[in-house]
């Protein structure tokens, strides 16, 4: 569908675009709908929808079976004959953590998207998270113990706790993709606090061996979510 075609059953359904911008140079256009719903229209005709109401949304653009992620998927996050291949990371200050599970990620055949490594086209952090999030359909949060904290008069409290930055872009992230597409891998659980209480998110604890601890459980997540992981390479 082009971008007028989407616009135009778009309106038909009821829903009232609030905001339309380029998604960078060769992505297309982000909509930002009225009621929190995001549809992301890609230069090659396919598109994809995010935010809030997406099976409604999906169901005005004419999607079969609506209650899925039926969209076409963003170029980024085209799915192979062996399922879809780029993946969202975020990570604190511990590099040796962040090497590793990317490291890991690319022997699964995978692509990791780290913020920090992709052009920012003049855009704010904020809009940049925005647009590349459109390119996948999972996303990896580290929340490793960098910082310390506790409550005002209670330093028997004490405790480690994620970068604010990386609890920042896990709600992003949390908001654009859904508990079930964002894996929280956790270092350390037993020292350092979670970065949310929310209920339903995907916590995988380990202590010293990502590969070796966590591996199982985040391919096996990232498998409900159409991509391919070949067990001997875990």
């Amino acid at each position: 569908m082009t971008l007028d075609e989407i616009k135009n059953a778009l309106e038909q359904g009821g829903y009232a675009i609030n905001s339309e911008k380029r998604a960078g140079n060769d992505l297309g256009w982000q909509l930002r709908l009225t009621n929190g719903g995001i549809v992301n229209v890609f230069d090659t005709g396919n598109f994809n929808v995010q935010g809030k109401c997406q099976p409604e949304i999906k169901e005005a653009l004419g999607v079969v079976g609506s209650g899925s992620s039926n969209a076409p998927s963003a170029p980024g996050s085209q799915k192979s004959n062996n399922g879809y291949t780029k993946v969202f990371v975020v990570y604190g200050h511990d590099e040796t953590a962040k090497n590793h599970l990317e490291a890991m990620l690319r022997r699964w055949g995978l692509e990791p998207l780290i913020l920090d490594q992709l052009p920012s086209e003049g855009q704010t952090l904020i809009e940049k998270l925005e647009t590349y999030t459109a390119e996948v359909n999972f996303a990896v949060v580290l929340a490793t113990p960098d910082d310390e904290g506790h409550r005002a008069g209670h330093d028997d409290e004490k405790a480690f706790r994620a970068r604010q930055n990386v609890v920042l872009e896990m709600g992003m992230l949390l908001s654009v993709l859904g508990r079930s597409r964002v894996a929280i891998v956790l270092k350390q659980q037993s020292n350092m606090e979670r970065p949310s209480d929310i209920q339903g998110l995907i916590y995988i604890p380990y202590k010293d061996d990502l590969q070796k601890e966590a591996a199982p459980t985040l391919a096996k997540e990232m498998s409900t979510q159409g991509y391919h992981i070949d067990v001997a390479k875990l």
